[in-house]
């Protein structure tokens, strides 16, 4: 997902989308240690979009606290 298409979710939803890559990762993990994993790509994909994530909350987080 694009910063643009994250920055234009409401705060709810950027929580709630962080939780399903958290999850999602962690299913990857157990599917890389059973042989089972076709993309190990989706690894970078998902912590980068984590971390725009985590950027745009803490960006809203400190707009509203000055």
């Amino acid at each position: 997902m694009k910063i643009k298409e994250l920055r234009e979710m409401s705060n709810d939803e950027l929580i709630v989308r962080r939780q399903e890559l958290r999850r999602e990762t962690f299913n990857l993990r157990l599917q890389q240690q059973t042989g089972a994993l076709e993309r190990p790509s989706v690894f970078r994909e998902n912590r980068r979009e984590i971390a725009r994530i985590e950027t745009i909350l803490t960006e809203r987080k400190q707009k509203t606290a000055v």
